[in-house]
Parts: C-alpha cells; sequence; structure tokens
C-alpha cells in the first residue's frame, strides 16, 4: 500500500531529524512472517524519547503525518508505567499505533530474559541513533504458535462449552436474543470453538510452528471446504429458529472435533456429558 509506506517514511525521517527520539521500531503484521497483510494492515510504530512526557501531553506532533480522523489513547497505568499508546486513525485510511517509551523503560525491556509479545511476534529496527536494541533478542514467534493441550485443558474446555450451551437454549426459549447472542458468540465461539478449531489445525500440522492469527483470521485457509461450511453454519442472524439450527451445529462441530483431538491425544471424550446436555437441549426446545 503505497499510502501506508509514504507514511511510515514521513515517520523516520520526522524521527531522524528529531534529537528527542533516539530509536524507532516497526511492530506487529508488517514485520510478522506468519501473519496476513493486505491493505487494511496497520503501522504499528515504536518510537523511545529521552523524555516522552511532552508528546503524550501534546497531540500536535501527530498531525505531521496527516490528518487524524479519530484517536484512542492509553496512558502508562494501562501498561504498568511502561508505555504509553496513541493509535490514530488517518483520513487516508492509514492507521497508525504509536506506542511511546522513555529510553530507561525501553532498555529494562531489552534485559528481560523473555521478549515482550510485541517483539516475539517480529519487529523490525527502524532508527537507532544510541545502539539501544544491539542486545534485542532475536523474536520465537511461540506467543502467537498454537501449543498442544493438557488432558486437563481439554476436559475443562469441553465441560465449560457444554454447561454455556445451556444458557444459550434458555435465552432462546424466553427469546432474549441479546443474552442468546453474547453467549453463542462472546462465549461459546470464542472461548471454545476458535482454540478448539486451532488445536485440530495444528494436531493435522504435528504441532510444528503453526498459528492461524488472532481469532480464527487464518481458519479458511487451514480448514477442508466441508468443514469450513460446517463453521458458517455456527453462525446466524436475529431469528431464534435461526440460532436454534445453529446452537446444534455448535453441538455437532464440538462433537466431532473434540472425539477426533481425543483420539489423536489419547484424551477421553466426555460422551455422557454431551449426550445429557443434547437431551437437556432438545427438551428445552420443545417445551410448549
Amino acid at each position: 500500500m503505497k499510502v501506508r509506506e509514504e507514511k511510515l517514511e514521513q515517520i523516520i525521517q520526522w524521527a531522524e531529524n528529531n534529537p528527542d527520539i533516539r530509536a524507532v521500531l516497526l511492530t506487529s503484521s508488517l514485520v510478522n512472517p506468519y501473519a496476513p497483510v493486505d491493505n487494511f494492515s496497520d503501522l504499528d510504530v515504536e518510537l523511545v524519547f529521552n523524555s516522552r512526557a511532552p508528546y503524550e501531553i501534546n497531540n500536535e506532533w501527530l498531525k505531521l503525518f496527516g490528518e487524524p480522523i479519530s484517536m484512542i489513547e492509553e496512558n502508562d497505568t494501562v501498561f504498568d508505567g511502561k508505555h504509553a499508546m496513541k493509535m490514530v486513525l488517518y483520513k487516508d485510511h492509514v492507521k497508525v499505533d504509536f506506542k511511546l517509551y522513555q529510553v530507561s523503560d525501553f532498555s529494562e525491556e531489552i534485559q528481560n530474559e523473555i521478549l515482550p509479545e510485541d517483539w516475539d511476534v517480529g519487529y523490525k529496527v527502524l532508527v537507532d541513533k544510541d545502539h539501544l536494541t544491539k542486545d534485542l533478542k532475536s523474536p520465537t514467534y511461540q506467543s502467537i504458535m498454537i501449543h498442544q493441550p493438557s488432558e486437563e485443558e481439554f476436559q475443562q474446555l469441553l465441560n465449560d462449552f457444554w454447561w454455556d450451551t445451556t444458557y444459550v437454549a434458555k435465552c432462546l426459549k424466553r427469546g432474549d436474543i441479546f443474552y442468546a447472542k453474547f453467549m453463542s458468540e462472546n462465549v461459546l465461539r470464542t472461548d471454545y470453538l476458535v482454540p478448539l478449531i486451532e488445536w485440530h489445525i495444528a494436531s493435522n500440522h504435528n504441532w510444528n510452528h503453526i498459528t492461524t492469527n488472532k481469532h480464527g483470521r487464518l481458519f479458511k485457509k487451514y480448514l477442508s471446504e466441508n468443514l469450513w461450511n460446517r463453521v458458517e453454519a455456527t453462525f446466524s442472524g436475529s431469528n431464534i429458529e435461526e440460532n436454534w439450527t445453529a446452537l446444534f451445529a455448535f453441538a455437532d462441530l464440538v462433537h466431532e472435533l473434540g472425539n477426533n483431538l481425543a483420539r489423536k491425544l489419547s484424551f477421553t471424550y466426555p460422551e455422557k456429558h454431551e449426550q445429557d446436555i443434547r437431551n437437556y437441549l432438545i427438551e428445552v426446545k420443545e417445551i410448549l
């Protein structure tokens, strides 16, 4: 994306000519070999200042790189005093997440035995006036890789999934679509289905350095057409009957993926628990 490249070059030139800034790093998807990149990918820029306070207080410098149309600020209290964030969406559609460091805090982070996740997913040093990054370790990318679950983690996920399907059923019977959607999308999908699909994909690749990016962004790349269609069937609109269909699609998919994984890892699948809950779901749906 040409406009994004031009904006990054503007930031680099500004930093090189600004004595307050001692180093600049590019992080996240643009320097992560495992991340999908397109025209909507953000610039994630870390700025290391002699004194960052003036740049936290005054936002005029952000206008040097274009016209901001929206911004989110997070101060150092959110990050244990280590840095602050200014996430800026510019009128030219480029979003830049600026992370502001003090030299002392940046140097302290570098000395940690384990790289912070922001650096472990990939980084590129753009400016380093004082060799601050000379001891910066290479990224391992392990924080974004899918790791094999223990049997305890597997059992906990399945137990919680089947338990929480009952909330969706009760909400649908009540006609409470808001709570039903919260439970199906924020809980069933995010907390249980996404990690279960991740485990399924990683198990098919021998748990060998595999990632599907955030919240299943790369699921379609790794799943068969049939399995992807079954995942799509778990999505629904606002119609109550449609949501019942999606709930049972959730159940069928978790049953298949869970059983397959249990066989591969020699885990025990909770068959009786599933059947008891399935009976409950059907009984609730059929209550007049």
